[in-house]
């Protein structure tokens, strides 16, 4: 499959090297394609990573991730929402506001969501938002010695959820949970806030929520 990702922070570029190391073709859409960190992510990735603008790389995909700071969410969407038309989009990004040295918070929230912003803005696209509770480094792979992290998903469309709950098994998430629609990211983007005000508390970014069964 041919990803592309709107981003190159360290989200972006964790998830491109991810997607890559398991197959998949991976451009990464950025502001500054050709900028020595992206040439380096390059060299690392290998012959599946390649760099162009958010145009580029949206046009370039089968399936995109958009994963910008939300304050860049509009305007990079309005570029390239011709591109992004029929295809899934997942959403890895948080609406948050950041203020000091305080906690943030949401600058969404309770009655329409980032996720539904996101689906907004591309209304021919299909959203899944997922991949936003957890610090970029354990996105893949996550390895937890007391328990099994759980990812939760959601979105409009069954088959773009089907296709990002495969992604998400190979990205080695075991154990995964569709939530419903996409106005069930008003659930899932505080769970993100809770995630952060806990690392704040607790002076670690190497957590993860795992749903107990009995």
């Amino acid at each position: 499959m041919k990803i592309g990702i709107i981003g190159s922070g360290d989200v972006g570029r964790a998830l491109g090297s991810a997607f890559a190391a398991i197959n998949h073709q991976v451009m990464i859409g950025s502001r500054t394609p050709d900028s020595d960190e992206l040439k380096a992510w390059m060299e690392k990735t290998g012959k599946r990573a390649c760099t162009g603008s958010v145009t580029n790389a949206a046009a370039f995909a089968d399936l995109i991730v958009l994963a910008v700071n939300w304050t860049g969410v509009e305007d990079t969407l309005q570029q390239v929402r011709p591109e992004a038309a029929g295809k899934v989009v997942i959403d890895v990004t948080n609406p948050l506001e950041f203020s000091g040295t305080e906690p943030p918070r949401l600058a969404l929230g309770h009655t329409i969501s980032g996720g539904e912003v996101v689906q907004q803005l591309l209304p021919d696209s299909h959203v899944v938002k997922t991949l936003n509770i957890v610090n970029y480094a354990h996105m893949a792979h996550p390895k937890y010695y007391e328990g099994t992290p759980v990812m939760f998903y959601c979105g409009n469309n069954p088959s773009a959820k089907k296709t990002v709950s495969v992604l998400l098994r190979g990205l080695g998430w075991h154990d995964t949970s569709d939530l419903g629609d996409i106005t069930n990211s008003r659930t899932l983007e505080p769970l993100c806030l809770l995630w952060i005000t806990y690392g704040m508390a607790h002076n670690t970014w190497d957590h993860a929520f795992a749903v107990l069964k009995k």
